[in-house]
């Protein structure tokens, strides 16, 4: 593989805190602080897998075979999941981004999003990444340039790491009342509430030998309005928070366990904020329609705590 496969790596700092941020997508690649990995990405020479760091612009999650209703026309999306016969993660992960400006500690990152066969719509995509004392803070907004209102929806898939082999060990807290329920598709079903289930992560627990690729919601939010997931080292002494901030009402919390590549699996969580579950587009659910002219920020964050 030739070197940085993901293009341009731009690297970011602020004190102990270092990230890269990849021209490929505009994915965030690597994020430590003190010298230690706090997410499980990918080596500038190594190809982006399992939508590791991925922005997921203008829809996270799935749509259900790829077609959708809106506004009185019928679209076909490309199917990217062919296994499962879906459209997934949106329509920028293999678009080169380019920088909008730059500093030692912060980058803004953009892109179009052009009309094209499935999703007629025409979007200004702008991802700004910026460590500070909380952390690093992300903040993606869209803008419709477009002559037309737009469906849309926005999502990251950062995997989380607090140095175990695996995550089996791991203690995971969701502070999330309800979870989907999906299909054999993974398209939401309902939902139900986690109380008194095996998917009641609300008090810190390990993760054990539970496979997870579920999406929670109805989250717990401070005065602020910032709700907090939390995956910390078995001692509890230390760990990362995803800081759900903005336009963020469902989190889906995966463990790994159907990654193509074997070494990846159970190695790292992906905790992977979404404005819209799976399957908006047809639904309709928590959906955002941005008209022309209109923006929407998503904003999302990661900080340590504790020290081992």
């Amino acid at each position: 593989m030739p070197p940085n496969a993901s293009g341009e790596q731009w690297r970011l700092h602020h004190g102990a805190q270092s990230a890269v941020v990849v021209q490929l997508g505009g994915a965030l690649r690597h994020y430590e602080v003190d010298g230690r990995p706090l997410l499980d990405g990918f080596a500038a020479d190594e190809p982006i897998t399992g939508g590791r760091g991925q922005l997921l612009v203008p829809w996270p999650n799935r749509v259900g075979g790829g077609r959708y209703r809106f506004d009185g026309r019928d679209l076909q999306l490309p199917l990217t999941e062919p296994d499962k016969r879906n459209a997934i993660h949106g329509l920028l992960r293999w678009t080169p981004w380019q920088p909008l400006a730059r500093s030692d500690d912060a980058i803004t990152v953009g892109t179009s999003l052009f009309p094209q066969p499935g999703y007629p719509f025409h979007l200004a995509v702008a991802a700004e990444y910026r460590l500070g004392q909380e952390g690093l803070q992300v903040a993606v907004t869209t803008t419709n340039v477009g002559e037309t209102a737009a469906p849309y929806g926005a999502g990251q898939h950062p995997y989380l790491t607090v140095g175990t082999e695996l995550v089996d060990t791991a203690l995971l807290t969701v502070p999330a009342r309800y979870r989907l329920c999906t299909d054999e598709h993974g398209l939401p079903t309902g939902q139900e509430p986690v109380d008194g289930t095996a998917y009641d992560f609300r008090t810190a627990r390990p993760i054990g030998e539970q496979r997870l690729d579920t999406a929670f919601t109805g989250l717990d939010r401070d005065p602020a309005g910032r709700s907090v997931v939390r995956l910390a080292h078995p001692s509890g002494r230390h760990g990362i928070d995803v800081r759900v901030v903005e336009g963020i009402r469902y989190v889906q919390v995966y463990t790994g366990d159907t990654l193509s590549e074997a070494g990846r699996r159970r190695r790292g969580v992906a905790i992977e904020p979404m404005s819209c579950p799976a399957d908006a587009f047809r639904s309709g659910t928590a959906l955002t329609v941005l008209e022309p002219g209109d923006s929407n920020t998503f904003r999302w964050g990661l900080g340590p705590w504790g020290s081992p």
